[in-house]
Formats: C-alpha cells, sequence, structure tokens
C-alpha cells in the first residue's frame, strides 16, 4: 500500500462516523445516508491524487465530496419522481380514456380467456413480440405457445363475430 492510500484509509476511518452524521441530518430517508457514505469512500479512492496534504484540507475536501455525492443523489431522486409523475399521468389518462365499442367488445373478450392465454394475446398483439419470443419470456415451450395461442384465436374469432352487431341509434 503507498503513503497516500494508507493516509486516505487513515482519513476515511477518522472522517467516516463524521461524514455519515452530515449525510443523515441531509437525506430522507435517513438509511440512504449508509450508501451515500459508501458512494462518498468510493470517490475518495478513486481520486486519492486529489488529496490535499493537510489533513484539516483534507477533513474540507472529504465533507466537499460528500456534498457533491449527495447533490447528485438529490437530483436523480428528483429525477425519478418527476418521472414517477409522469408515467402516473399516462397511466390516469388511458385509463381514463373510454374503450371504443369494438375495443371494449374485445377487451372483454380476451378477459374471458385464461390468463396465459391472455398473456399470449397481449404479448403478441399488443407488444409486438413474436411466438418464439413469447415462449422465452414465459419460459415455456414454442409449440406450447403456438398451439394455445392458435386455440385462443379460435375462441376470440367466435366470441367476436357470435355478438350482434351493434348499430347506431335510429336506424
Amino acid at each position: 500500500m503507498t503513503a497516500a492510500e494508507d493516509r486516505l484509509q487513515r482519513l476515511a476511518t477518522d472522517l467516516a462516523p463524521q461524514l455519515l452524521n452530515y449525510l443523515v441530518r441531509r437525506v430522507d430517508p435517513v438509511e440512504d445516508a449508509a450508501d451515500l457514505l459508501s458512494e462518498t469512500l468510493l470517490v475518495m479512492c478513486r481520486r486519492t491524487r486529489a488529496l490535499p496534504s493537510d489533513d484539516h484540507e483534507a477533513r474540507l475536501w472529504a465533507f466537499g465530496v460528500a456534498r457533491r455525492v449527495l447533490a447528485t443523489h438529490r437530483r436523480g431522486a428528483a429525477r425519478r419522481a418527476a418521472l414517477v409523475d409522469r408515467l402516473r399521468d399516462d397511466l390516469q389518462n388511458a385509463v381514463d380514456e373510454p374503450a371504443t365499442g369494438q375495443e371494449a367488445m374485445l377487451l372483454e373478450a380476451v378477459g374471458a380467456l385464461d390468463p396465459l392465454d391472455q398473456e399470449i394475446i397481449r404479448l403478441i398483439h399488443w407488444d409486438g413480440f413474436s411466438q418464439v419470443e413469447v415462449a422465452r419470456i414465459l419460459h415455456r415451450r414454442p409449440g406450447t405457445i403456438r398451439s394455445r395461442y392458435a386455440r385462443a384465436r379460435e375462441t376470440l374469432k367466435a366470441q367476436l363475430h357470435d355478438r350482434p352487431k351493434k348499430t347506431p341509434a335510429g336506424r
């Protein structure tokens, strides 16, 4: 171990409780503080060459590193919260849009299928996977997926064609 690495190890050992307290007072949930301390120490190890030679300056440097790690954490949390809000809005809008008559009939018909067959239909038609890819996703044999898909399609055709067609009012 080099002298700089030895010094960094001593400094990290001495400062870790102080850095942890610094982070605990600034992060919510407080459980994140331990992870942030770990990231801070990792950055310090990577940047050993930037470690000031004076112990007081080295302490200031370490707290600066912790502050930057905390800022990065906060930016990431803000981005995640914004993404969650956007996804929540998108999902709410999708749920709020009423299905047309044909869409409602299709959703009802698919909903009447066996849960595995529903998933096969959705993965193929709504998510764009091939039957072989669906087999991999569902951990089933391709032949099983082919036969279940064929039966599910026939069931859907029968359900959708047996329903009376709705005509507009007044005709």
